[in-house]
């Protein structure tokens, strides 16, 4: 008898194993949103045959997201520019009603209905974006192209950490900026969430891939962007 025991011996990377056509990759946790996963791989893989920097790969993949979800923040920026103008009307039903959260929580529905403001408008491109934030993270996190992957200067290995911690630290710096243009959050508890969010995003992301990093560093470089940008048109 005769035994024929086929087997890979090799690197895990999603493009070696699929070249095989036997169902190899499939080994590769892209988590829940694998479909999505191997699709933000593949357009990688594209960029990075155009480029030859899969650091340079990431940021034009990033502006093209942008691009495509740029009717989505500009609605989000309109609505926030809709609830900077309410503050001053929120402040005095806030001191009004500061004893009868019933009532003012009535009476700040009442206005955003009448003036045609949307609380959560601003939430929506971000809520869009998770399902990619977490797939791209997969995706950096369990394909061995990135392994080794450099970018610039000090980034040596787009799969692992910044080794000073400086993407993190700016990307933590435009994301307080950016929450000091929005309007703040009419509920006092969440004004302070909102306020330690940059802090918390900076301290969870010194750990997370410098590719990731990388990505959500040029996502909120360009929104941030679009926000003064486009300031004049939302007043």
């Amino acid at each position: 008898f005769t035994w024929e025991v086929p087997y890979y011996l090799g690197a895990k990377g999603h493009t070696w194993l699929s070249r095989y056509g036997v169902g190899l990759e499939r080994s590769i946790d892209f988590g829940f949103f694998s479909q999505i996963g191997r699709g933000m791989l593949a357009a990688l893989e594209r960029l990075h045959r155009a480029t030859g920097n899969w650091g340079w790969a990431i940021v034009i993949l990033t502006l093209a997201l942008q691009v495509l979800l740029f009717p989505l923040t500009w609605k989000s920026l309109r609505a926030a520019a809709a609830m900077k103008k309410l503050q001053p009307e929120i402040a005095k039903l806030q001191q009004k009603y500061a004893n009868d959260a019933q009532k003012l929580n009535s009476e700040t529905m009442s206005l955003y209905k009448t003036k045609g403001a949307n609380p959560l408008g601003g939430c929506l491109p971000m809520v869009l974006q998770m399902p990619i934030f977490i797939a791209l993270f997969n995706a950096l996190r369990g394909s061995w192209e990135l392994h080794g992957a450099t970018w610039i200067f000090w980034i040596r290995d787009l799969s692992a950490k910044d080794p000073y911690y400086v993407l993190p630290i700016v990307m933590g710096a435009l994301m307080f900026l950016q929450s000091k243009m929005n309007p703040p959050a009419g509920d006092p508890a969440q004004q302070k969430v909102m306020m330690f969010m940059p802090l918390i995003f900076t301290f969870m992301f010194m750990n997370f891939p410098s590719g990731l990093v990388l990505y959500w560093l040029t996502n909120s470089l360009v929104s941030t962007v679009l926000q003064v940008g486009l300031k004049d048109r939302l007043e």
